[in-house]
């Protein structure tokens, strides 16, 4: 017979423990507040959906309220849905406001919706019937001082439940469990942050402060409850999990993209295209979509990616350990490495420039120091003989298209010396990006594939895809 708390909440039954995601599962039901700290590529959104579904069933709950980075509201969760509950309603609330109202208000069992679209919903989502509120990657919410903190605080005090997602609790601080302890556990903590940071921090200069010894243990309780299964641990998973994450392409990029795909129908029409030209003007796109394109005298022009840059650093908020970034053009590494410098992640680059005495002193850094967190790497200049396996994620800022070139890139870190899981996340904003990484994972066969791509890209029908 079921049982159920004060809440209404109902104790976890019929679950067998087979693997990692079915604990999880089990966790999450029991808990009307929680975390699930559980490593990137280990199934969070899968545990999250067979939980939630578990408690429609039972009429614990009848609407959820997923908040997630823009970039993974579709390649992970609305994906995963189609995967694991296709049987629910579930909406994405993307758009103009009044589009975000109207899906909100619309009545789906799962509304979707980024960071930012919170804030514009408040009242639609406080009025909203929503009973349980998933914040994934909820690092976004670690500084309770900030406005899209104060706007989730107002929503909960609405709903019954809140779990928080993240791979990476107070990865950069131990006053980075504040914001999200107290919207999940405030008794935990201080009611004010200068004594919350007195507790886990002290001052040794004016501007520095560092971690006291105790401070992992008062974060340990903080953060409660919570569950955590590290990659490590998951011996279902595949040694190799690839993570699709989109970068939608600002209005300046679309517009731009689309000139060029315009252009490149009117120049092949009657002519035959090469794979060697097929290539080319593939790359132009492929530019575009990263945020930088060359000019015929070699000027350079760079376009607004703020989508494609935020994805990149949610990714490696949620990465417990190293990062190499892919990224297949050089004007577009300088612009990837400011944007890290400005948000205070340290990187180093390796591409054609770099003499091999430096780049054997960047690789025996990366492999046994601290620092940097974070390799850029032009694919084309280091894809062949490097061993990074201190890192166990690998980002492609953008595809490249060569088979060999992208299989060896990624073998710089699946290699002997490796002891974690590892994880390839594809970065997408154009319909042929999509097209060429599953090109790409399938083995690209011959330059007939390169081809078709292009023809398909440039078809009238190619303008609703991007």
């Amino acid at each position: 017979m079921m049982t159920l708390d004060e809440y209404g909440w109902p104790r976890p039954h019929g679950f067998s423990p087979f693997n990692h995601q079915v604990e999880t599962c089990k966790f999450l039901v029991a808990n009307r507040k929680a975390f699930c700290f559980n490593e990137q590529g280990t199934g969070k959104t899968a545990s999250v959906i067979w939980a939630t579904d578990y408690l429609m069933e039972v009429g614990a709950i009848n609407r959820v309220l997923i908040v997630c980075p823009l970039s993974i509201m579709q390649s992970a969760w609305q994906a995963d849905f189609f995967k694991f509950a296709l049987h629910r309603w579930v909406s994405i609330a993307y758009g103009s406001a009044r589009k975000r109202k109207e899906i909100i208000n619309a009545g789906a069992e799962y509304v979707i919706v980024n960071f930012d679209g919170v804030q514009i919903l408040k009242n639609e989502i406080i009025n909203g019937g929503f009973d349980l509120i998933v914040i994934d990657e909820a690092s976004a919410y670690k500084n309770a001082q900030t406005d899209r903190w104060k706007t989730m605080r107002d929503i909960c005090k609405h709903v019954k439940g809140l779990w928080m997602l993240t791979g990476t609790p107070a990865a950069q601080s131990p006053v980075d469990a504040y914001g999200l302890a107290k919207l999940i556990n405030p008794k935990g903590v201080s009611p004010y942050f200068s004594h919350f940071k007195g507790d886990v921090m002290y001052q040794v200069s004016k501007y520095n402060w560092v971690p006291r010894p105790e401070a992992k243990a008062i974060v340990h309780k903080a953060l409660q409850p919570a569950i955590r299964f590290e990659k490590a641990q998951c011996l279902d998973l595949p040694p190799v999990t690839y993570i699709d994450r989109e970068a939608p392409l600002t209005a300046q990029q679309r517009k731009y993209y689309e000139q060029l795909r315009k252009d490149m129908l009117i120049e092949t029409e009657g002519e035959e295209i090469t794979a060697l030209n097929a290539a080319a003007k593939i790359n132009k796109l492929l530019q575009i979509s990263g945020g930088a394109v060359y000019t015929s005298t070699r000027e350079v022009i760079e376009f607004d990616v703020a989508n494609r840059l935020s994805a990149v650093k949610e990714v490696i908020d949620e990465t417990s350990n190293k990062v190499l970034i892919f990224v297949p053009f050089s004007h577009t590494i300088e612009l990837l490495q400011r944007y890290l410098t400005t948000n205070k992640i340290k990187s180093e680059v390796i591409n054609g420039d770099v003499p091999v005495s430096r780049r054997n002193e960047l690789v025996q850094r990366f492999q046994s120091k601290p620092d940097p967190k974070v390799l850029i790497i032009q694919p084309q200049a280091a894809s062949h003989g490097l061993t990074l396996t201190a890192a166990d994620t690998i980002i492609w800022y953008a595809p490249v298209a060569s088979v060999e070139t992208y299989l060896q890139a990624n073998a710089r870190i699946d290699r002997p010396g490796q002891k974690n899981n590892m994880t390839v996340v594809h970065i997408h904003g154009s319909k042929i990006e999509q097209n060429l990484y599953k090109l790409l994972r399938s083995n690209m066969r011959n330059h007939k594939d390169l081809i078709n791509l292009y023809r398909q890209e440039i078809s009238e029908e190619a303008i609703d895809n991007v």
